[in-house]
């Protein structure tokens, strides 16, 4: 039982894995943006957001 629940879980890792990266990219783009605006509190934002999407992706490879 616990290699199927394995099993699973690294299926559900294998189909996040792509759509995180596509998340860090969209991410990279808005805190481009907000650099471009100099708004200092949606570059917060975006550093904050990219380091949660970054620690899930570490998290995901491992």
């Amino acid at each position: 039982m616990e290699q199927v629940i394995q099993t699973f879980k690294r299926k559900d890792a294998e189909e996040r894995i792509p759509v995180l990266r596509m998340e860090i990219d969209y991410e990279l783009v808005s805190l481009h943006d907000a650099m471009a605006e100099e708004s200092l509190e949606k570059i917060n934002q975006c550093k904050v957001r990219l380091e949660q999407l970054r620690q899930e992706l570490i998290r995901l490879e491992a």
